[in-house]
C-alpha cells in the first residue's frame, strides 16, 4: 500500500499527488512511468512520474479525472493509500550533451516533460520550453519550469496567456531562425505528430513519448504495440520514447479508438455510482 502524503486540487478536474514509494523514488529516471491500481478491484493504468524525491522517498503525479480509475482516484484524500504501484517502468530518456534543446509540452505532457527538462539543464544543454494548453488554467508546472530555465514560452488555444494558437505556431519560427539540435515533444498524440511533421523537413532530431493502451507495462500483454519505422515495438519496454520521425502515428491513432464505446459505458456507470453515493465498483447503495 502506498500512502498519499499530499493531494492538491487544481483547476479543470486536475489533481496533484505526492505518494510515498521509497524504492521506486530511489530508482526512477526521467521519462519513466509507473503502473497504478487504486484498489483491489481496480484496473491498471500507466501514470508518468512528474518528479521523484529519492531522499524523501516520494513520487509526484498529475492526474485528471476523466476515466473510471482517475475518477476513483480523485475521491482519495491525503492519508489514503493506493493499492499498487509497479515501477519504475520503461526506458529512461536518453540525456547527453547535445547543445540546444527545444522541449514542447502539451496538456498533461508537461508533467512528463518536467524531469526530462531538468536532466537536460543539469547536463548543460540550453533548453527552450514551449508549454501549450487549451486555456491558462490548464498549463501545468510553469513555475517549476521557470526555475530550470528562463526561456519558457506559453501558448493557449484561447489566448488567455502567451501566444494564441498551437505549439507548432511557436515552434515554427524557432526552427527557421535558430534550429535546435534536438526537439522533445510530449502531449496529445495529434500534437506530437504535428511537431514531428514540422521538424522532419528541417532535419531536426525529434523524440516523442508515446502512451498507447497499456495493461501490464512489462511487455507481456502486447496491448501497447506501436509501429516504429515499419517494425513492431512495445511502448512499455522499448519506449515510451521513440524517434518521432519513425512513428506511424496514423495506425496508433486508430488503435486508441478501439475501446471507446466500452470506455464511455464504464464512465457512465461510475458517474451513476458517484451520484448515488454507491461504494465504487458495487453498483449498490
Amino acid at each position: 500500500m502506498y500512502p498519499i502524503v499530499e493531494k492538491t486540487d487544481l483547476p479543470g478536474g486536475v489533481f496533484r499527488y505526492r505518494v510515498c514509494a521509497p524504492e521506486i523514488a530511489r530508482k526512477a529516471a526521467p521519462g519513466q512511468f509507473v503502473i497504478l491500481r487504486v484498489d483491489d478491484h481496480g484496473e491498471r493504468i500507466p501514470i508518468t512520474i512528474a518528479d521523484a524525491d529519492p531522499e524523501g522517498g516520494t513520487l509526484l503525479f498529475y492526474v485528471q479525472a476523466v476515466g473510471v480509475t482517475t475518477l476513483r482516484m480523485s475521491r482519495l484524500k491525503t492519508g489514503d493509500r493506493l493499492r499498487d504501484l509497479a515501477g519504475p517502468l520503461g526506458l529512461s530518456s536518453p540525456i547527453e550533451p547535445v547543445g540546444r534543446v527545444v522541449a514542447v509540452g502539451g496538456g498533461f505532457g508537461i508533467a512528463a516533460l518536467y524531469p526530462i527538462v531538468k536532466a537536460h539543464v543539469q547536463t548543460g544543454n540550453a533548453v527552450t520550453v514551449l508549454l501549450g494548453a487549451r486555456t491558462r488554467q490548464l498549463i501545468l508546472m510553469e513555475t517549476e519550469m521557470r526555475r530550470l530555465t528562463p526561456d519558457v514560452l506559453l501558448v493557449t488555444d484561447d489566448g488567455s496567456v502567451g501566444r494564441q494558437g498551437l505549439v507548432t505556431d511557436a515552434l515554427a519560427p524557432l526552427l527557421e531562425t535558430n534550429p535546435p539540435d534536438l526537439v522533445i515533444a510530449i502531449g496529445p498524440l495529434i500534437m506530437m505528430k504535428a511537431v514531428s511533421d514540422l521538424t522532419r523537413p528541417a532535419g531536426v532530431a525529434t523524440r516523442v513519448s508515446l502512451n498507447p493502451i497499456m495493461v501490464d507495462g512489462t511487455g507481456m500483454c502486447g496491448a501497447c504495440r506501436v509501429n516504429i519505422n515499419g517494425r513492431l515495438k512495445f511502448a512499455c519496454v522499448d519506449g515510451p520514447e521513440f524517434d518521432g520521425h519513425q512513428v506511424d502515428f496514423d495506425s496508433l491513432l486508430n488503435r486508441l479508438q478501439a475501446y471507446k464505446e466500452e470506455e464511455q459505458e464504464a464512465l457512465k456507470r461510475i458517474r451513476r455510482e458517484l451520484e448515488t453515493d454507491c461504494p465504487l465498483g458495487t453498483g449498490k447503495p
